[in-house]
């Protein structure tokens, strides 16, 4: 981010929450949701300009998803680039309906404390959960993105421990795994947060080079004019193109960070319509690259040889590198929050924390497809977060205020969002299975 706010901590959620209850670690929750989810730092308490607010918010959104969009037309087709927009629209709504739940009740910050409002103690477990969920299959997507493309950079790297042989792929999880570990034991991590707040930037570049790459360097043009709509891959399209609106479980941080609160929903629209422009950008221009060749991340099929290849490929290696701390400490002070008083010392915290590294290293040598793994989680936790869950929060909470065409239009919603959740889903799950068959 551009402001020297942007990398200070969120303010403290408010007081409205159960009265036996920690201040919850979500206040911490991690941008880049990654979608990226990683590091959601926004500007301190009601000093962020408009400008500002916009950054906050298209680093928020730009992140991991972006590299997945190419991939996401192939599967889709060009009309399902429609789904892109629709998203995004709904996507932008949604976050409007999270404002007007934020100004119902004096004290209400976080989404957390909106789900607590509109139902109850309950209501703020979900949705905990349900962002806790996001944050973790976030890190076991970093380690995936790390692993596919420094095994692009160093194909032939191996490590024999005896009989055991370790592929580059394996080997460079590990590494990974390894070397972002000591980042999560971090009491601050303010200085990874500076770092990561340049997610947007890092976007750009990385876009920057897949576009000369294909129009200067004249690499990976096909003949073929691609394929219209391809209806069995639409549900997996769809929770591709809903990964990259996985912002919403910080948007209420943002708009509490805002001097003047009613231009949020300008800030919403323009973050939105920003990212979206380089969602589609990406997608139009790596699609007509390298069309069915298309793979997971546009970056492995960037020629190694090309000098924009290799800064597209250090870029996205680099960036999840500070962001993994960030995207898992929420997770972690959740859990360390259920540890007795007595035994919440650090060598502890450093066991818990390091077991949650191995664990998502574990899931992603077990599960190591990038593109479905972020079909999956843009298809059941983050169609809940950002569409299903902020309009049954505004129904439950305003029902007395809600118009009748608010009502269609939140019923209409969820019940896209339910339908959504449940194709993309189980697309993604079948998916995952028959690559074990």
């Amino acid at each position: 981010m551009t402001s020297s706010s942007s990398n200070k901590g969120i303010r403290k959620s408010s007081h409205y929450r159960p009265p036996t209850r920690k201040a919850s670690s979500l206040e911490r929750i991690p941008e880049d949701h990654r979608p990226m989810v990683g590091g959601h730092e926004v500007g301190p308490y009601r000093q962020c300009s408009y400008f500002q607010g916009v950054m906050n918010g298209v680093n928020v959104l730009c992140g991991m998803g972006i590299l997945s969009t190419p991939y996401a037309v192939k599967q889709g087709g060009w009309l399902g680039l429609v789904i892109l927009a629709v998203l995004g629209a709904l996507a932008w709504y949604t976050g409007i309906l999270l404002r007007r739940c934020l100004d119902s009740k004096e004290g209400l910050e976080t989404y957390p404390d909106i789900g607590h409002a509109a139902f109850g103690t309950a209501g703020r477990i979900i949705i905990s959960i349900i962002l806790y969920m996001e944050l973790y299959a976030c890190c076991i997507e970093y380690l995936i993105l790390e692993s596919d493309n420094l095994s692009k950079l160093f194909p032939n790297a191996h490590l024999t421990i005896g009989s055991l042989t370790l592929d580059s792929h394996v080997l460079f999880a590990i590494l990974t795994a390894l070397i972002v570990m000591p980042t999560t034991w971090l009491r601050d991590l303010s200085c990874l947060s500076f770092v990561s707040a340049g997610g947007f930037i890092a976007s750009i570049v990385i876009v920057s080079c897949l576009f000369w790459v294909g129009l200067v360097d004249h690499v990976g043009t096909v003949k073929s004019e691609g394929t219209a709509l391809n209806l069995p891959g639409i549900p997996i399209a769809i929770g591709l193109y809903g990964y990259c609106y996985s912002g919403h479980g910080v948007f209420p941080n943002i708009y509490s960070s805002l001097k003047q609160r009613n231009q949020f929903p300008a800030v919403l629209f323009t973050c939105i319509a920003l990212s979206t422009v380089l969602f589609a950008g990406a997608a139009i221009m790596g699609y007509i690259m390298f069309g069915e060749s298309t793979e997971s991340q546009f970056t492995l099929n960037l020629p190694p040889n090309l000098v924009a290849s290799k800064i597209a490929v250090w870029t996205t290696v680099t960036n999840p590198i500070t962001k993994y701390a960030l995207t898992m400490t929420p997770l972690a002070l959740s859990l360390e929050e259920l540890l007795p008083p007595n035994q919440q010392t650090y060598p502890n915290i450093v066991m818990l924390r390091s077991a949650l590294v191995v664990s998502s290293l574990i899931v992603a040598l077990s599960v190591p497809f990038f593109g479905l793994v972020m079909s999956l989680v843009g298809s059941f936790p983050t169609m809940f977060v950002a569409y299903i869950l902020p309009c049954a929060c505004f129904l439950a909470i305003l029902r007395s205020k809600v118009t009748w065409y608010q009502v269609l239009l939140c019923v209409f919603i969820i019940a896209v969002g339910l339908c959504c959740a449940g194709v993309g889903t189980y697309s993604s799950l079948s998916k995952i299975i028959q690559k074990y068959h």
